[in-house]
């Protein structure tokens, strides 16, 4: 019996992940991952790294990240307090949906995730105070191939939902997209 429900998102590639809880009188239980049930959904490689984030304001924005080839990376993100507005972005070259961006809800009460292709970057908005996301990687953090866009890029005309109340210094600091960007180069 299937523990998710996967629906195919606008962005080409893009899942948003339903998880089944199972709940009693003494709490619940929770699959945040499966191979197999994940392997259709297009989760192909093995877990290569586990992040926890906690982001305390609500309004807050982190993002928008990604890594570059050959340490380009799935993602499944889930939030396990709160709730967040999480934006997915195609940088895919030659993607019919190439610079566009989708976000969806996540939070602890929907059971929700993003399954987030290789060659996206992702960013999200904190919807209330004192938020935890799970990340899932395919690919270790490499820093020599990180990169990020600015979460105000008038390309990507990201609509956040919220007033902006914090963003790190870094972040802030991203750049915008140059007319030069042809995308990335996914094999």
């Amino acid at each position: 019996m299937s523990r998710f429900t996967i629906e195919s998102l606008p962005l080409t590639g893009l899942k948003k992940v339903t998880r089944q809880r199972l709940g009693d009188t003494r709490g619940f239980l929770n699959r945040l991952f499966c191979d197999d049930e994940l392997h259709h959904a297009g989760w192909t490689k093995p877990i290569a790294q586990i992040n926890h984030t906690y982001t305390e304001q609500q309004g807050a924005v982190r993002g928008l990240h990604f890594q570059r080839p050959p340490y380009a990376e799935m993602k499944l993100v889930s939030c396990i307090k709160g709730e967040v507005w999480d934006v997915a972005i195609d940088l895919r070259q030659r993607s019919p949906t190439f610079l566009q961006w989708h976000a969806e809800k996540l939070s602890a009460d929907n059971q929700c995730a993003l399954l987030i292709p290789e060659g996206f970057a992702h960013g999200f908005q904190t919807l209330s105070p004192e938020c935890e996301l799970l990340y899932l990687h395919s690919m270790p953090y490499n820093a020599e191939h990180e990169d990020a866009l600015n979460m105000l890029d008038p390309t990507l005309n990201i609509e956040w939902p919220l007033a902006i109340t914090e963003v790190s210094e870094r972040d802030k600091t991203h750049p915008t997209i140059h007319s030069s960007f042809k995308g990335l180069i996914i094999p």
